[in-house]
């Protein structure tokens, strides 16, 4: 979707909060075959939780055959809540529909009130709890698994219920969105992965500097012949639609429309008028502020931010919402205002990508969501994910970065290059909010 790149500064173009003064800590059963101690004493063992690694303020150790994990870091990236009673040493974790109960030199512990005998019990030591990971794991449906060859704790988060957008572009025989999600030709239309997304981001329009709504762009975004039948199927399978108006600052197209009043306000009406066939409308204005500075910077980021705000007005007292889709912030492209526009639009998708390297380098991803998430609620934040830049494996990463910053969800760019393996990756590590009413949840 990016059409120029994101980079690295100077490079080529382009919580759950915790009221416990300690740290719970768990016992993993080591899974790997042969004898399990000292082998590894000293060495300072990884914890992963959907491939993100946890930072920790004690190491994690091995002692008699089991993997002591401190847990607090983990737990936060869970989502799970813990509760500490003094007077009868109990230790307390609760998530969703979950609650689990242990308690100091116990060996009976109680998951929903059923009792269940664990193999070491929970203890203090260097005043730090100790209570076993694979109870919990268990009880709050996650995976854990001891890679022999990393020397590493993995845990797997269970699916979260968020949102999950699909880009929807025309593509060719091979890499056609219609295909992709009914996984069938058209105009045939089936199930197929439509219980992977929830939500069709459809890139069918954009502008011209006259303010003018388009159905075929020079980028080569366009409104298909047969565009009311995907209309139809999403309705089918209770999928959410927006149209997406695609629009590049290419010779200065976005600078100059934003400029003209009256193209601003052709823009809007034209906008709102087309929105009423969808559930609303995602702005995707790219290449912002590349190479402006000072009071330049500053003139488009406001004259972005009025648009925005005007059609969010405009949007809304029809009952729709409004979706931006932004270059991440820490890119070269500067002429977005996160904070404004997070205050003016009902979501914002990230595009967290094309920063150079497949897949997508996790210290960037991070950094851009971080930036992101202190100027805007992280619900209302999506994850943009390029398809193509990433693997099973490494998508499972990303989503884990939504997981552990609470964000609304995930953005796919786009349907139509999603292999089957990566769907069956997605599968179990999310599950689409079922569509509402018209305005964004």
């Amino acid at each position: 979707m990016l059409t120029p790149r994101n980079t690295l500064p100077g490079g080529s173009r382009p919580c759950t909060r915790w009221l416990l003064p300690f740290i719970v800590i768990f016992c993993l059963p080591l899974l790997c075959a042969g004898p399990a101690g000292p082998a590894f004493a000293g060495r300072e063992i990884p914890v992963l939780v959907d491939g993100l690694p946890v930072s920790f303020d004690v190491k994690p150790v091995l002692q008699n055959g089991r993997t002591l994990v401190p847990f607090r870091a983990i737990a936060e990236a869970l989502n799970v809540a813990v509760a500490w009673d003094g007077a009868t040493r109990t230790v307390t974790a609760s998530g969703g529909q979950t609650t689990v109960r242990l308690q100091i030199g116990n060996s009976t512990a109680y998951h929903n009130d059923a009792p269940v005998v664990l193999d070491v019990p929970p203890v203090i030591a260097g005043g730090r709890t100790l209570i076993p990971v694979r109870f919990f794991s268990e009880a709050f449906g996650c995976k854990v698994d001891w890679d022999a060859a990393a020397r590493a704790v993995k845990i797997t988060s269970p699916p979260r219920p968020m949102t999950v957008m699909g880009f929807y572009a025309l593509g060719d025989s091979a890499t056609s969105s219609w295909t992709d999600l009914f996984q069938k030709p058209y105009p045939a239309a089936g199930p197929g992965n439509t219980d992977v997304v929830g939500e069709l981001a459809l890139g069918w329009y954009s502008l011209d500097e006259k303010g003018r709504l388009l159905t075929r762009s020079r980028t080569g975004w366009q409104r298909p012949d047969g565009w009311e039948k995907v209309l139809e199927a999403a309705r089918s399978y209770n999928l959410r639609t927006e149209m997406v108006v695609h629009l590049t600052d290419q010779d200065g197209a976005i600078v100059n429309l934003l400029s003209d009043a009256g193209a601003v306000s052709r823009a809007v009406k034209e906008i709102a008028a087309e929105a009423g066939r969808y559930h609303g409308v995602n702005l995707d204005f790219e290449g912002l502020g590349y190479r402006e500075n000072g009071e330049q910077l500053a003139a488009t980021r406001a004259a972005f931010t009025a648009f925005a705000s005007r059609l969010a007005e405009k949007l809304h007292a029809a009952g729709l919402g409004l979706t931006l889709t932004l270059h991440a912030p820490n890119s070269v492209y500067r002429g977005y205002d996160y904070r404004a526009l997070g205050e003016a639009a009902d979501r914002i998708v990230i595009m967290a990508y094309d920063y150079g390297s497949k897949p997508e380098p996790l210290n960037l991803v991070l950094q851009a969501v971080q930036e992101a998430a202190t100027a805007v609620p992280p619900a209302k934040l999506l994850l943009g994910i390029s398809v193509p830049s990433e693997t099973p494996e490494s998508i499972i990463t990303k989503v884990g970065v939504a997981k552990r910053y609470h964000l609304g969800g995930i953005a796919l760019w786009r349907l139509g290059l999603v292999p089957g393996d990566m769907w069956q990756a997605l599968r179990t590590t999310v599950r689409p909010r079922v569509a509402g009413d018209k305005k964004f949840p």
